[in-house]
This record gives structure tokens, C-alpha cells and sequence, in this order.
């Protein structure tokens, strides 16, 4: 059992938890089990222990050398870093056997790994750290300036350890190479957490989930198996981030499971680079998104990939016309998968010799999942609902108050609309907050972002509903256009004319906007909000700021703001972390914490700083504030960008909590058509 409880005290209640369907009888929640002993001390019993499990430009593992190596790295984090298990280790890094090594190390020693994404900055990199309360990072050496400035704002992460630095004494590597690699036995039990997945941040801000060695392993044990069925002679490649649960299971975890091998290219590449070395590695397994996949699909007819036999997609929709030309131009089937971090991978998938058009494949074995009303009643079949889904893994948030939305009566909502037909196969509509009601219609949007796609015209195009005083919604589609097209009148009607040719005349896109790129997040899914929130304001008005007009125009604040929609009361935020706990007595510190505070609150309602319309300060002291205004301005833009509300400063005496010398409230309106 984990000595450090903090994850284990901030799990939801019992209550709120889905239904775990547990298949493995080895691995009862009191038994001793680890997940990396059982992938890499249970491959030193198999045919594949002295077959390359790791490899790069430069190197090449095999599976008894990275338990070896994992063991080193096992000792500095336990012996000379005197970690206890349950303690958080941020790691910090792109794709790269270092990462990989480091990851299995924090689990293996009973840790819990909090990966993070190299695309991270410094605010972004302390949400992380204030949510999980790292005591050590693992960063690659490349990436350390921000990492450093985060740390600088939150004591709780005492240490920094730098890995693919091997010249450097202090390094993972030069530390490791002092320890012995002899075995090293595990100490923690099945139900230990193993993992904090942060969500991609689709939808806003994101969550951490919360997965056990029993929940990882049992997702090792059901799609890798059942779906897609590698085997030791496998290579395997990909761009998804290790730092998230679809690149850990492809790129790490599951070809663990198969004994096969695993590929990471140095540094970033793009699409051709990306097919030039999945031809000099005879790479068999691809994953990647479907953008990428048809970005790789120009580049094959020069460079044929003929070992290639397996190639899947997830973290977002499929688009019919992406998986038409990857055929076209490979001759392989895409195999699609409905997956979701909540519930580390996939679980709604067909191998490509059980496919059918258009669909995402049957649920996995081990799972279910049923299609459900919106007042929890199951749906005929071929109607459009709600996804529910339940099986060995499911949603456990870290001190989140989202759990009770994605969990309920034992269900987890990934937020999908599918339907499913009489055979068990279940077709993709839209995300539950993307369906477009347009007089009376509903509207999805991927299957317009498809017909747009089979226009050769178009390169990437993401659709979403627009206000509209008399539909209600209108279709609005955001694309971008292949090299050498106009972004023209003319080409707006072509795009407009290919929609009707294709599905019923309701659905075109009334509205078509031309753009050099869309907004997506570090692991490459769509950022819709982000659109639907560029629509609200380039059409009804949301906030006017108000200013008299013989009035000196402020800077930094706005005398008054008005707003319609719903408001949102955000309650005094003082300076200390989700924890109740003060991590400095200095005031740019704790104010800043605190604005980190109210950004977590307003993100429980679906807002950002954009919606904010008034917040009002409390201070202890005058001077510090007005000596500190320069750092202030610094803070508060880092956190809350450029969205200045109406505001109010008053000193007061004392605060309620003795330690706190800064408190912050604020009132934020969100549009009706984004409120939950």
C-alpha cells in the first residue's frame, strides 16, 4: 500500500465511482501487483527477453536491458532521492527511450507519474504542479526553462532531475549508471495509482484521472488482445504524446504486452519525414490521428511502405474520406477506436477484418456500452444518444466536481452521440456539445467536415453551430485550404454546392470562414470551443465595456462591463493550493496562486477569463500592493491573459485565514448556448 495518501484522499466518493468490471482474479485490489514487474520482469519468461524493445537512431534495447536499466532509475528515485511511494513525480519530455525509461521507472518504484507535454509553458506546467503536487520532476534537458520557472512558484516540487543528458554528473542517466541493476522488488498492491492522465483539454480546462496498476493492466489485457492482436515481430510507430494514455498504450505499454518493438524518431518530424522512417525501420503498426494520416497519405505512392499491416486511429473522429484515401493510396483499412483518458484507451473497436463502413467497430470485449436517452433509458436501435460505457477501467477525477457529470449510476458519459445498429456496430455522430439544432434539425458536425474533406480543395475544416436569432444555429465551417486555392466568394460557393450534393440541403454550411490553421490541442484533437467562443463574439455581442466618452480610457481594468447570459459567482480565493495548504508568505505568490484558483472554479462552469466581468481584491497592505503593481500586471496577463473585467481593490485589515494576504472574487457571465 502507497505511504503518501494524497491521491487516494482526493479520490471521489464511493458513491460517485463507475462500476468496475474486473476480469482478472489475479489481481485483487489487497494483492501485491505492479504493473511494470508484471510487462517487463513477466517478458524475461518469454521467447522475446533479449529482443529489442527500444529503439532509436542511436540506440537499441532489449527488453532485459531496459528492466536493467529501469532498476538504476528505481534506486536513485528511492535511495538517493528518498521518495515514498504515492509521492507524485512530474515528468517532463517528448517522445524518447529516456521518457520511456523514466515513466516505467516511477511506476515500477510506486510512484505516480504526472507525464506532461513538451508543447507546455510555465502557467500551464504549474496548473499541473498546484492540481498534482509533485515533490519530483524528470525533464528532459532540453525543456528546463519553463519547467524552472514553474517550480519557482510552487515549493511543493522540491527537485529537478534532468534525463538525455548522459555528459552531465548529476543527470538520470550518470546518477543511474552508479546504481546496481540488479532485481528490485516492488511494494505496492493492485489498487495503488499508478498514473495521473490530464485530459487534452478539449472542452477547457483539464482534469486529471486517476488509473491503478489493476486498471492499466486490465486495459493491457482488452483491446491489445482482442483488437489488435501485434505480435513480437512487429515495429512500431507513432506521433501520439507518450505524455497521453493513447500514445502510453500504443507507443509503450501494449507492445510490451505483444514482446514487439518499439520506434521513437529523434526530435519533431513531419508527415514525409514520418513515412521515410516508417519505410527504413520496415515499420509494421502506425498510430497517429486522422489528420496525419492524410497528410502521409501524399507521400506513400513515392515511398510504398510495405511491411506496414496495421495502422490506427483514434483521438478524434474519423472521417470517412481520410479513411477512403488511406485505402486508396495504401491498400490497408484504418482501424478506428473510440477511446477516451478517463478510460486510459479504447474500448469501442473492430479489427479491420470485422469493419463495416462508417463505424467505429463493437464494443471490446470486457466492456459494455449501451446508447441511452437523456433521461437514462435506452434508445431503439439506429437512434442517436448518449454513449454510456463501463468495463475494467473507468473515470476516477482528482478532487474534480466534474466526476458526477461523466459519472452517473455507475455509467461513464465520454460525452459521445452515437447510435448503434442491430449487429452491435456503433456509428459516430458528433460530441454530445458539438450537435448543431438548426430550425428543428440536428446536425453533425463531422459528418459535414467529411463531405468537405472529399473535396480536394480542402486540407483540415472543423464545423460547429453559430448563434442565430432565427435558426437557433447555423452551420459555420472553419477551413483550411489545400496550396494554391483561392479563399474567394467563388470557393465559398463550391464548398457550399459540394455539401448539397452530397447530404440533404439543411446541412451546408451557411457560413464559411477561411483560415491558415485551426486551434488543436498538444496532442493534436480538435479545440471546437475555441471556435464556438470566436463565433459568439464576431456575431451577438456578449460584453460591451463600458467607458463614459469624455473619460480617460483605462488600462488594465474597465470601469464598468455589461453582459448577458448566465452568471457565475466566484467566492473569495485566497492564496493557497487545492489542498488548503500555503506554499508561500509572499504576496506576488499568493496572488498569483489565487488567480490560479479562480480559473480552476470558473472552469467547473465551462468559463474562461474571457467571461469574467467584475473581480474585486481584498488586500492586507497597501504599500506591497502599490509597490508590487509592475509584477502584479505580470502575474495576473500570465494567467489570465489580456481579459481585464471591471475592478475594485479594497484594503482591509486582516482576512479570514491569518496566513492569507490577498483575496480575490469574481462574477463572470457565460453565453446561454455555452452554459452547462
Amino acid at each position: 500500500m502507497q505511504t503518501d495518501r494524497f491521491v487516494h484522499s482526493h479520490l471521489p466518493p464511493v458513491t460517485e465511482w463507475p462500476v468496475f468490471l474486473h476480469t482478472d482474479d489475479h489481481t485483487q485490489s489487497q494483492q501485491a501487483f505492479n504493473l511494470v514487474d508484471r510487462l517487463l520482469g513477466g517478458a524475461l519468461q518469454e521467447t522475446w527477453a533479449d529482443r529489442p524493445l527500444f529503439r532509436s537512431s542511436s540506440q537499441t534495447l532489449s527488453y532485459r536491458t531496459v528492466l536493467a536499466l529501469v532498476n538504476q532509475r528505481v534506486r536513485v528515485l528511492t535511495e538517493d532521492c528518498q521518495l515514498q511511494t504515492g509521492n507524485r513525480v512530474l515528468i517532463r519530455g517528448g517522445n524518447s527511450i529516456g521518457f520511456a525509461l523514466a515513466w516505467l521507472a516511477v511506476v515500477k518504484a510506486g510512484l505516480v507519474a504526472v507525464a506532461t507535454m513538451p508543447m507546455l509553458r510555465a502557467k500551464e506546467l504549474g496548473d499541473v504542479i498546484g492540481h498534482s503536487q509533485p515533490v519530483l520532476a524528470l525533464c528532459d534537458v532540453t525543456l528546463l526553462d519553463d519547467l524552472l520557472i514553474a517550480q519557482s512558484q510552487h515549493t511543493a516540487l522540491r527537485q529537478v532531475i534532468c534525463f538525455n543528458h548522459a555528459d552531465d554528473v548529476h543527470s538520470l542517466e550518470s546518477r543511474s549508471a552508479q546504481h546496481s541493476s540488479d532485481h528490485m522488488p516492488s511494494c505496492t498492491h493492485a489498487d495503488d495509482i499508478a498514473l495521473l492522465a490530464f485530459t487534452s483539454g478539449t472542452t477547457g480546462q483539464p482534469k486529471a484521472a486517476c488509473h491503478s496498476h489493476r486498471h492499466i493492466w486490465a486495459a493491457c489485457q482488452a483491446w491489445p488482445l482482442h483488437v489488435l492482436q501485434a505480435d513480437s515481430d512487429d515495429v512500431i510507430m507513432g506521433t501520439p504524446p507518450l505524455a497521453f494514455t493513447f500514445g502510453l498504450g500504443g507507443l509503450l505499454l501494449f507492445p510490451m504486452v505483444a514482446g514487439a518493438c518499439v520506434f521513437f524518431p529523434d526530435g519533431v518530424f513531419s508527415a514525409e519525414r514520418m513515412v521515410s522512417l516508417m519505410a527504413e525501420t520496415k515499420c509494421t503498426v502506425c498510430y497517429t490521428a486522422p489528420t496525419f494520416y492524410r497528410q502521409m497519405a501524399a507521400f506513400v505512392l513515392q515511398t510504398p511502405l510495405p511491411h506496414l499491416r496495421l495502422c490506427v486511429s483514434a483521438g478524434e473522429a474519423l472521417p470517412d474520406a481520410t479513411r477512403r484515401l488511406w485505402r486508396e493510396q495504401t491498400g490497408l483499412e484504418l482501424l478506428d477506436g473510440l477511446g477516451a483518458t478517463e478510460m486510459f484507451h479504447i474500448f469501442i473497436s473492430s479489427p479491420p477484418s470485422e469493419s463495416k463502413p462508417a463505424s467505429l467497430g463493437k464494443v471490446v470485449p470486457g466492456y459494455e456500452a449501451c446508447v441511452l436517452d437523456a433521461d437514462g433509458q435506452e434508445v431503439e436501435r439506429g437512434t442517436p444518444g448518449r454513449l454510456a460505457v463501463r468495463g475494467p477501467t473507468g473515470c476516477l477525477y482528482l478532487n474534480d466536481v466534474r466526476q458526477a457529470t461523466y459519472v452517473q449510476a455507475g455509467w461513464n458519459f465520454p460525452g459521445d452521440t452515437v447510435s448503434q445498429d442491430e449487429e452491435g456496430y456503433f456509428f459516430y455522430h458528433a460530441r454530445a456539445d458539438d450537435m448543431i439544432v438548426s430550425s428543428g434539425y440536428n446536425i453533425s458536425g463531422p459528418e459535414i467536415e467529411d463531405t468537405l474533406l472529399s473535396h480536394p480543395a480542402v486540407s483540415q475544416c472543423a464545423v460547429i453551430g453559430k448563434p442565430d436569432p432565427e435558426r437557433g444555429m447555423l452551420v459555420q465551417a472553419f477551413c483550411v485550404l489545400a496550396a494554391d486555392c483561392s479563399n474567394d466568394d467563388v470557393m465559398v460557393k463550391a464548398l457550399q454546392d459540394h455539401v448539397k450534393k452530397h447530404l440533404a440541403p439543411y446541412k451546408y454550411p451557411r457560413d464559411i470562414v477561411f483560415v491558415d490553421t485551426l486551434p488543436r490541442t498538444a496532442s493534436g484533437k480538435l479545440q471546437r470551443y475555441k471556435l464556438r467562443h470566436q463565433a459568439l463574439t464576431k456575431g451577438p455581442v456578449m460584453h460591451t465595456v463600458l467607458c463614459p466618452p469624455d473619460w480617460l480610457a483605462p488600462k488594465g481594468y474597465a470601469n464598468g462591463i455589461s453582459a448577458r447570459g448566465q452568471q457565475i459567482f466566484v467566492g473569495g480565493q485566497i492564496g493557497w493550493n487545492a489542498s488548503q495548504q500555503f506554499e508561500s508568505d509572499d504576496f506576488i505568490q499568493q496572488t498569483a496562486q489565487a488567480l490560479r484558483n479562480v480559473l480552476a472554479v470558473l472552469s467547473c462552469a465551462g468559463a474562461t477569463p474571457e467571461h469574467m466581468v467584475r473581480m474585486t481584491w481584498y488586500v492586507t497592505d497597501r504599500k506591497t500592493y502599490s509597490a508590487s503593481l509592475k509584477a502584479l500586471g505580470e502575474v495576473y496577463r500570465s494567467i489570465m491573459g489580456k481579459n481585464f473585467p471591471a475592478m475594485t481593490c479594497v484594503v482591509v485589515q486582516a482576512l479570514i485565514e491569518p496566513r492569507a494576504l490577498v483575496e480575490i472574487e469574481v462574477t463572470a457571465v457565460l453565453p446561454d448556448n455555452l452554459a452547462h
